[in-house]
């Protein structure tokens, strides 16, 4: 009894297949090589590299956009710390709190926060009340008060106020010092400039 061959587990012995004729129709070659040509090894697929420059650009995009959302929520936070506090209902309100708070109660920190945030400086605000303190300091019982403050201008969110500031002292010197005031419309009123008139 013969034993199969280990190769052919049907039991046939082992010869060799005959080659099999092509079944599809021969290609026109005058037409250039067919779309399943194969590329030389050195040559990639464009694909890729396209996929790999949309990829670079989306995470390009997405931290742009959180870096944008980012400062955005810190602006909106800042600014929106800086004008706490409810201003003045009216400009010659804002006007009128701002002089008392300077010229008779000489608070730094007061005033700071009738002034709206892009004037806002409390250095400046500190050393002007430092210099109206030491003014009145070389006068005796100097007493500060002024007129009515008068709107000359106003527009929706923007007003120019004037009044004028007197100093006068327990032996009667006089000294004034005519102001005009821009104050703006920031939740509240609030001054935004001040110079002489």
């Amino acid at each position: 009894m013969t034993q199969p061959s280990s190769g052919d587990p049907t039991g046939q012995p082992d010869t060799p297949a005959e080659p099999v004729a092509p079944t599809a129709p021969p290609q026109d070659l005058s037409a250039g090589p067919s779309p399943t040509a194969l590329q030389p090894p050195n040559q990639q697929d464009a694909a890729p590299r396209r996929r790999r420059g949309a990829l670079i650009a989306s995470i390009t995009l997405a931290a742009l956009l959180v870096v944008c959302t980012a400062g955005g929520v810190i602006a909106f936070l800042t600014l929106r710390a800086a004008e706490q506090g409810e201003g003045a209902e009216e400009p010659t309100a804002a006007v009128d709190e701002f002089l008392t708070a300077v010229y008779q109660d000489r608070d730094a920190t007061k005033a700071s926060n009738l002034v709206c945030s892009a004037a806002r400086d409390d250095s400046k605000i500190a050393a002007k009340v430092a210099e109206v303190e030491a003014y009145a300091a070389d006068y005796e019982r100097p007493y500060f008060r002024w007129t009515p403050p008068t709107v000359d201008d106003q527009a929706e969110d923007r007003a120019t106020v004037t009044t004028t500031v007197t100093m006068t002292t327990a032996d009667e010197k006089t000294a004034e010092l005519p102001l005009r005031l821009t104050v703006v419309e920031k939740k509240g009123w609030r001054v935004c400039e001040v110079a002489g008139g």
